[in-house]
């Protein structure tokens, strides 16, 4: 038995024995959606809310549609249920802006009105590595604060590593800022303490009240202080000294460290969540690539001191030439070092060159953060091999937790 509504039920006034709506029948017949005016019965109105909702209606349907959510609440009710569901269909934005975006949004924007107290060009790294940081925990669920994260290193003979979570990681970073921050006078409840004692502190802690909102507004509140901290105190505070207790660093190089700290930790967070993830830009990675290389004579010396090189070749005086190894630097932050071998306070130059080592950039860093072994490292050396080694294990022991 057919189940056709017949004429005149349901509101359904279309072509007698048909399932065409009359508007349909008109264009039909040739007449135009005009020819046959649009009946607004009830039945007929909220038959079409789905095609409303997915904007499928003729420009009449939905004048009449809207017109009758006016008068109808459970209609209206209806068709907001509908227009949510359609936006549930509708494919995610990626969440991965252009990495070149903020720095055009801020260059137009200091192009109209230049910042009053301007952020110091050696604290620019940390900010954007700490803003880049920020955007991917801003992105991830509470659950992903739990995920296993590996952070891995290089104790000077062998590769170490320990496995926490996300909200350990952002604890660690926070709890090394702090010695950056008393150095500028900020809050230093740890004074004195190693950067790893503090990390332990933290971690060991009452864990109870910490929740992902709070871990990471004590590490971006902190994060911003120091920028703003620097911003203020002039160029005098470039100088300061940064006492890591194996090492000190002067504040300009200090965070540049923070920086590669935190693209480096970014990228191990990254990677347990499946986050996508970018190096830095050129001339930050240029950056910290050259801090590393400077601290290369001295770290060279440390493994010496501790039994873990062979002894220098020769002994040569502070400032003056000695025997070099040409760190080349390929693809992004690329460039040119020379590496002294024999003393920390020789200078390395192209003529004392005994070496040469090629390496990508970012493996480089990869290698300085601890997260290649040294032997696997070079993409191509020539001349002594010694040197070499020496080089590679000194770049990975320039890692810490």
């Amino acid at each position: 038995m057919s189940t056709a509504p017949r004429p005149g039920e349901n509101g359904w006034h279309g072509v007698p024995g048909s399932r065409i709506p009359p508007q349909r029948a008109a264009v039909e017949d040739g007449a135009g959606w005009a020819a046959t005016p649009l009946v607004r019965s009830h039945p007929l109105l909220k038959s079409l809310l789905g095609a409303w909702a997915l904007a499928a209606c003729s420009p009449e349907e939905t004048a009449a549609v809207e017109a009758h959510l006016t008068d109808c609440a459970p209609c209206a009710d209806e068709a907001v249920r509908l227009r949510d569901a359609v936006a549930l269909l509708h494919p995610e934005d990626s969440l991965d802006l252009d990495p070149g975006l903020r720095g055009r949004v801020l260059a137009g924007a200091l192009s109209r009105r230049p910042a009053r107290i301007p952020v110091p060009e050696w604290a620019a790294p940390y900010e954007a590595e700490a803003s880049r940081l920020d955007a991917l925990l801003r992105d991830i669920g509470e659950a992903e604060w739990r995920a296993p994260v590996r952070l891995e290193w290089f104790d000077g003979r062998s590769a170490a590593a320990r496995e926490v979570t996300v909200a350990d990681v952002i604890g660690h970073l926070t709890a090394v800022d702090t010695v950056v921050a008393g150095v500028l006078g900020m809050a230093d409840p740890l004074r004195g303490a190693s950067p790893e004692e503090r990390t332990e502190a933290l971690w060991a802690a009452d864990a109870a009240d910490r929740t992902p909102a709070s871990v990471r507004a004590a590490w971006r509140d902190q994060e911003q202080a120091l920028v703003r901290t620097v911003s203020f105190a002039g160029g005098a505070a470039a100088e300061l000294s940064v006492d890591y207790g194996p090492f000190a660093l002067p504040l300009r190089d200090a965070f540049l460290d923070r920086a590669f700290e935190c693209w480096t930790h970014a990228g191990d967070i990254a990677e347990a969540v499946d986050y996508p993830y970018a190096p830095p830009s050129p001339t930050h990675l240029n950056g910290m690539i050259d801090l590393a290389a400077r601290l290369l004579p001295g770290a060279i010396a440390a493994r010496r001191r501790a039994g873990l090189a062979p002894p220098a070749r020769t002994l040569v005086a502070a400032g003056t030439p000695g025997r070099a190894l040409h760190l080349e630097i390929e693809g992004r932050g690329g460039g040119h070092w020379y590496i002294a071998l024999d003393s920390p306070g020789a200078t390395g130059t192209p003529e004392g060159e005994v070496a040469h080592v090629a390496l990508d950039g970012v493996e480089f860093c990869r290698l300085a953060a601890g997260h290649i072994p040294p032997e696997e490292a070079a993409a191509g050396s020539l001349g002594d091999a010694e040197a070499v080694r020496d080089v590679l294990y000194a770049a990975a022991s320039l890692s810490r937790l």
